[in-house]
């Protein structure tokens, strides 16, 4: 394994660039894993990474030890180098960094042709802060969704703060960036919902089941006019409370999973109906 503890290296300025020009990791088409758990969704779902970096106390740790083993075992072709730990904590973006480092080359996903899954699409139109979106990924994911479409203007969604908001939701999502959402809407066949304050029908009220697209709008100005014509079905989620309305991210999860829910409240009656178990 190289040992690197120069900041005039090449790797460091190159990782240093990665941290923070969301231009850089597109034109080098490529993304900055930070930390275990990252590295072990990546590995998890069959990605294989680039390099791996880790820092000298972090070589020493037990669980960046198990993944180290791993990876000189399985993928023998993946780099490993390791940085002194001055300089690895000058390069990672987190407080107190665990001490591992992966690159990961940034997929450009096409439209999916898999006929033997049901297509669970979301539009994120001007969603700009990064924590936001990703949670919006992390729900998607455990809900099931499959593709999702972001506008220009959306927050980068491979930047480090996504990643670490989306906890590993990134591998298992066809993520779309810089889409054209009308044109995603007009060939979408399925059921496109929007959700909006406006003229909108209660969530809980509205048959969410079977192919569906959901559009989430910018944090501030909501869901465009444009794709809101887009949209069968305008949604609101009822607030009693005295709260003007809602996060995006928190929005976005209760209504992915107000899907799920009957989607399986269905089944499940079905099921009962027939005497299955």
């Amino acid at each position: 394994m190289r040992h690197i503890t120069s900041r005039e290296h090449p790797l460091p300025k190159k990782l240093l660039k990665l941290q923070h020009s969301a231009r850089y990791r597109r034109d080098e088409g490529v993304a900055l894993l930070d930390g275990t758990h990252l590295l072990q969704s990546c590995l998890a779902s069959g990605w294989v990474p680039e390099q791996l970096i880790v820092s000298e106390s972090g070589s020493q740790h037990p669980e960046i030890g198990q993944l180290l083993l791993h990876i000189q075992k399985h993928l023998s072709k993946v780099d490993c180098v390791m940085l002194s730990d001055t300089l690895f904590s000058q390069i990672s973006a987190v407080k107190t960094p665990v001490g591992v480092l992966a690159l990961v080359n940034i997929p450009r996903p096409a439209m999916s042709a898999d006929t033997d899954q049901t297509p669970f699409w979301i539009s994120l139109e001007g969603i700009q802060d990064p924590g936001n979106l990703g949670s919006i990924l992390r729900s998607a994911a455990a809900a099931g969704v499959t593709d999702i479409f972001l506008s220009t203007g959306c927050a980068d969604s491979w930047s480090p703060k996504t990643l670490r908001a989306g906890m590993g939701a990134h591998f298992s999502l066809r993520i779309h960036e810089n889409a054209d959402l009308v044109q995603i809407a007009h060939r979408f066949d399925g059921k496109i919902v929007a959700t909006t304050l406006n003229q909108a029908g209660n969530l809980y009220q509205t048959d969410l089941r079977g192919v569906a697209m959901f559009i989430f709008g910018s944090e501030g100005g909501g869901v465009s006019q444009k794709l809101l014509e887009m949209a069968q079905q305008r949604v609101k989620i009822p607030m009693p409370g005295c709260a003007e309305s809602l996060n995006v991210a928190a929005a976005a999860a209760i209504c992915l999973f107000e899907k799920v829910r009957q989607e399986y409240s269905i089944a499940d009656t079905d099921e009962s109906s027939t005497g299955s178990k």
